[in-house]
């Protein structure tokens, strides 16, 4: 039977007295209370059906919810959510400590409509003038109340979460742990032995998602119904129906296994003869104790960091409600008509599913011209302008049709993220290092300086801008919630004390995974990391760890408040690249080290973060989560380990151009690239005093200031929407989507969204809830599996279709990159041999 979470407030009935429907809002039906007619009436129910974003058939049953809320309880819970809205407003001391406590301040999610109408009820002087608009706003706050109390008050999680829960069902069960497993096993092996592959397969989180419920259902219909007694415990084999619970808690063991890979980067660049060919990294146990540390350190601040971004309800973590949404069009039982669409939601899955599948093959496969329809550069293939202008390849993209593909200065290309030399040639980072891979001066003089296209600086730039907007816009907007949780967490609160949405109150029902648990994963790490840097000959120092783990502790909870509203992630790479380059200069080694720490395990925390809260919204029980994230994380690390090694003892001539089955390492010789330029050569050659892009520094000013003009700016105009919805962290990681891509991968998905979040879901909003994120999830899948089938059907034996469609893309200056200046007579430009330091 359903959970009966606690209720917030007195007076409120219980999920037992409610029904529901795909998880939709509901009462008994024989509740003789009801609401006011002219709430109901058609024109007045529609507006304030758009207000609320519902349609008008859960406008009823939140009518009949809202009844049972008093005015005083409606007023105190809405003059709350109003103050912690206000952007530039302290909050009052009595709401630091509220019940509820559901929202970020300055939450670009959150219905401005229904701040607007709680605004205008608070602070309308003359509303009581006028008693039916008074209580036509009262019962829409009333109605709000009930929305916050009894589901989310965002549109995106009601649409695909339940608000309600059975803990009956079974979810950690033998049948889920072996499929996890070995998707766990599969999925890291998959991805570890293509990494080193161009090009290269990847499979993902919804990839295991699509292909565990078949592998449930099979287990469900033709395993015995039997028993084993395993360490006392009875267990079955087959508990029954394959359900949801099951289905996701494998999905989520899988989603471990796909983010093993980067360790193994650091682990080849060390051993290959290509790159630094050390022969002590070939040793077992500093693979095992090196790769283990990013992994679990990133598990262990995960847990740590649950109370800034699992609990609240404002943490919404848009990347998972596709996954929610293609589990549940799996287990659906019911099939509510709406707008007309009687098509079940697991239907319309398939029938997008397999248009995209089909669609996929043409831009990817049979017509290349399709992903980057550099039309406007094809005019004049040789017009070096025209390409850097409206070029889909190496240009800036401004092509108003740039791309039918669902998927996606001076003397150098305007937009490559290539590094180059004097001689406007790619830059031979083997040229400037010794045989042990340290800073060779002597030769760097001879050679050349590094020289960025302007795309790449302006990427950068915005890298340097970005990381202290982060800090300053958490500070500013969210640094009451950050103190509340720090101390919240050094007195050992439990943390759903302090959150009491419906999802927190149905959580209550399962045992917490405490925080030791996770601190002790934390410290198991860090033994880890020490026992890799001290017993073998890194060239590092302790201090790369632990200034690396104190760089994750600072941006972990600004970067995954902004991840979990708008899913979009800051990543830490430049800036860790950057402070390690300067804290180890020529040591490319001990450059490695830190970023690592820095940034691999802030990223794998918030992976870890994402899967924790996709738990929470599918109420897994958290001490289940834990064991398992934790078991798949460590059986898939030694899997990728020992795929890694395979590759590297057995592949002839691996990371090669002449490397067998073209493994020939692309993306672990970007790795190198990059140790060698910020590790090597240092950013001080780049950014110092002398450096030719020592400009791109007034990016961390820039940065730094952006918020707070943003934030006096809503101060001196605060009814002005489009100021109060700038948010400054996204508006420069804007910039970040430059080199090698560029304004044509983004445009069509401005197109797309606007009819998707914008149209639709404004006129067709009970369409929008049922259908929109099962099509994400659909024409995602398609992509997946016909990027699968693509690759292992055609391009691993190299058959490709040679005719003009294909071959156009990489013709004129659009396609090989033409600088608009030429090189000079000398044969370079910029200072010569013994001009540079």
């Amino acid at each position: 039977m359903a959970t009966d979470p606690t209720t917030p407030t007195a007076g409120l009935p219980t999920l037992a007295e409610r029904k529901t429907s795909s998880g939709s809002l509901s009462i008994d039906e024989k509740d003789p209370r009801v609401y006011d007619k002219d709430v109901s009436d058609k024109e007045d129910g529609s507006e304030v059906a758009r207000d609320l974003e519902v349609d008008v058939q859960q406008l009823e049953r939140l009518a009949q919810l809202a009844e049972q809320i008093s005015d005083e309880e409606a007023e105190t819970i809405m003059r709350e959510v109003l103050e912690e809205h206000r952007q530039v407003v302290l909050p009052p001391p009595s709401c630091w400590k509220s019940c509820l406590q559901l929202h970020y301040r300055h939450d670009p999610s959150y219905p401005n409509t229904v701040l607007e109408v709680a605004k205008r009820f608070f602070e309308d002087p003359n509303l009581k003038d006028d008693p039916i608009l008074y209580q036509r706003t009262l019962k829409e706050l009333k109605m709000e109340t009930a929305l916050i109390v009894h589901d989310s008050p965002y549109v995106e999680v009601r649409a695909v979460v339940s608000s309600e829960d059975d803990p009956s069902t079974p979810c950690s069960t033998v049948r889920a742990w072996t499929i996890g497993l070995l998707f766990a096993c599969t999925g890291a092996l998959i991805n570890q032995l293509f990494s080193l592959r161009y090009p290269r397969i990847e499979i993902d989180e919804i990839v295991a998602q699509l292909l565990a419920y078949p592998a449930g259902t099979a287990w469900a219909r033709w395993m015995p119904n039997k028993s084993i007694n395993l360490f006392g415990y009875n267990l079955a084999l087959n508990p029954g129906s394959f359900n949801r619970k099951e289905h996701m808690l494998i999905t989520i063991m899988a989603n471990v296994s796909f983010g093993v890979g980067y360790s193994a980067y650091v682990i080849v660049v060390q051993r290959v003869p290509t790159f630094f060919n050390q022969e002590w990294a070939k040793q077992i146990g500093y693979q095992i104790s090196l790769s283990l540390s990013f992994q679990l350190m990133g598990y262990g601040l995960a847990g740590l960091s649950r109370r800034f971004l699992v609990y609240p309800a404002a943490a919404i973590w848009p990347r998972n409600l596709a996954s929610i949404a293609l589990n549940n069009s799996f287990h659906a039982n019911t099939n509510p008509i709406v707008n007309g669409w009687k098509i079940s939601q697991m239907r319309f899955f398939l029938y997008s599913f397999g248009g995209m599948f089909v669609y996929f093959w043409f831009p990817n496969y049979i017509i290349g011209a399709m992903s980057y329809f550099s039309w406007i550069a094809w005019i004049k293939p040789e017009s070096a302008i025209l390409a850097a202008v409206a070029g889909t390849n190496t240009g800036l993209g401004l092509n108003p049709l740039p791309t039918f593909d669902w998927k996606y200065t001076g003397h150098l290309p305007i937009n490559s993220n290539r590094p180059f030399d004097r001689y406007g040639k790619q830059y031979k980072v083997t040229s400037v290092v010794d045989d042990n891979g340290f800073y060779d001066q002597a030769a760097y003089e001879a050679y050349s300086p590094l020289y960025l296209s302007a795309g790449q600086a302006f990427l950068y730039g915005s890298f340097f801008a970005v990381y202290p907007a982060t800090l300053v816009y958490a500070f500013l907007y969210h640094r009451h919630e950050i103190v509340r949780g720090f101390k919240s967490l050094i007195k050992r609160k439990d943390p759903r004390q302090d959150n009491k949405d419906v999802h927190n109150r149905l959580m209550a029902a399962y045992p917490e995974a405490p925080e030791w648990w996770y601190a002790s994963i934390l410290l198991l790490a860090i033994g880890l990391g020490l026992i890799a840097i001290l017993c073998y000959p890194t060239h590092t120092t302790v201090g790369a760890l632990f200034m690396g783990l104190a760089l994750a502790l600072i941006f972990v909870v600004p970067i995954g408040v902004i991840f979990a509203v708008t899913n979009q992630e800051v990543t830490l790479n430049v800036l860790a690249e950057f402070i390690g380059g300067v804290l180890f200069p020529g040591n490319a080694l001990a450059m490695n080290m830190f970023k690592s720490y820095g940034y691999v395990v802030t990223a794998r925390t918030l992976r870890f973060a994402s899967d924790l809260k996709l738990g929470h919204y599918t109420k897994i029980n958290p001490r289940v989560l834990f064991i398992s994230q934790t078991i798949a994380t460590i059986i898939s690390t030694l899997v990728a380990m020992s795929i890694m090694n395979w590759q590297v003892n057995s592949i002839r001539g691996v990371c090669t151009p002449e490397a067998q089955a073209k493994f020939t390492c692309p993306g672990t010789s970007t790795f190198f690239t990059a140790s060698v330029i910020w590790g090597t050569l240092g950013p001080i050659k780049m950014y110092g005093a002398d450096g030719p892009y020592n400009i791109l520094l007034y990016g961390f000013l820039i940065g730094a200031a952006l918020p707070v003009i943003f934030f006096f700016l809503a101060k001196r105009f605060p009814n002005n929407k489009v100021i109060r919805g700038i948010h400054a962290p996204i508006f420069l990681a804007g910039g970040l989507n430059w080199a090698p891509y560029n304004l044509s991968h983004t445009w069509p998905a401005v197109v797309i969204g606007y009819i998707f979040q914008v149209h639709i879901r404004k006129r067709y909003i009970g369409w929008w809830q049922k259908y929109n994120y099962v099509l994400t999830s659909a024409l995602t899948c398609g992509v997946a599996i016909a990027a699968i089938v693509t690759f292992f059907a055609l391009q691993w034996s190299g058959i490709e279709i040679d005719w003009r469609g294909n071959s156009i893309v990489g013709e004129g200056c659009d396609g090989t990159g033409c600088p608009l200046l030429p090189v000079p007579e000398k044969g370079y430009w910029g200072p010569g041999p013994g001009e540079f330091h």
